[in-house]
């Protein structure tokens, strides 16, 4: 991987985070589009290393609504951000267990698997449709919708399935308002982008040793700057258009990949 492939894929990362259609699939596609011969672990850490990047562009975009939940959290006080907290951190626990006893096997997903990374996508937009057929309504994240939401961040896990998708879908289908869903969907995946990285960092096989810095931190910045800027407005476009069209975005792309990664 060169730097100019690593922009295009920082690029990707922060196009694609922001909307139901999966980036670690747009990822996983791009990466075999440019020939990427990296090993699993290198390519997941890529993948890590651009959510990272998009994680913080999520941060500053949501400062305030991050900085009361810190404060409500650990000033112990039970008012809404303490508890909104909590929900956060319920939702956190599926996927940290899958993270933390399935490491091995998730990273061997990212491998260039496009025919897994295709199938997904079409789950996906099979997600995406049922939730656009669900009636909108104004109820909270409850206790028990967050780690129904969390499962669904466990499975999207997988290359191919979108993780806004998957946990903006659930919400919407357990009755959660739209907005309120996609504002929980962004802010839950923080945490655990924050707790791999560190894993990575501190990791006793230290996968750092053989990737190329470079490249990770040109990737990282544009990442960072393509997510700033779409986060302000492709949020926007998650809450008022229809998932439907998300969904048969899904359908094409993942047929597509299908077909053409068996010619």
């Amino acid at each position: 991987m060169d730097i100019i492939n690593a922009i295009l894929l920082g690029i990707i990362q922060g196009l694609t985070e922001f909307l139901p259609v999966s980036s670690s699939g747009h990822l996983e596609i791009a990466k075999g589009i440019l020939g990427s011969d990296e090993v699993a672990s290198q390519s997941m850490l890529m993948t890590v290393v651009l959510h990272f990047a998009t994680a913080l562009s999520t941060i500053v975009i949501f400062r305030k609504e991050v900085n009361e939940i810190i404060k409500g959290l650990f000033l112990f006080k039970k008012n809404e951000e303490f508890f909104f907290a909590l929900k956060i951190i319920t939702s956190m626990i599926p996927a940290a267990l899958i993270g933390v006893f399935f490491n091995d096997q998730i990273e061997e997903l990212f491998n260039g698997n496009l025919n897994l990374v295709g199938a997904m996508l079409i789950v996906t937009g099979g997600i995406l449709f049922l939730a656009d057929k669900a009636k909108y309504t104004s109820k909270e994240v409850t206790f028990l919708n967050a780690l129904i939401i969390g499962l669904s961040q466990a499975v999207a896990i997988l290359p191919g399935i979108s993780r806004s998708g998957a946990t903006i879908s659930t919400a919407v289908l357990l009755g959660i308002d739209k907005e309120k869903a996609a504002r929980f969907s962004f802010l839950m995946v923080v945490p655990l982008i924050f707790g791999k990285i560190t894993k990575d960092l501190f990791s006793s096989e230290n996968i750092f040793a053989d990737a190329i810095v470079n490249e990770l931190t040109i990737g990282f910045i544009a990442a960072f700057i393509t997510g700033l800027f779409a986060c302000t407005w492709m949020i926007k476009i998650v809450k008022k258009s229809k998932l439907k069209y998300f969904s048969f975005y899904c359908f094409i792309i993942g047929f597509s990949v299908i077909i053409i990664t068996n010619i």
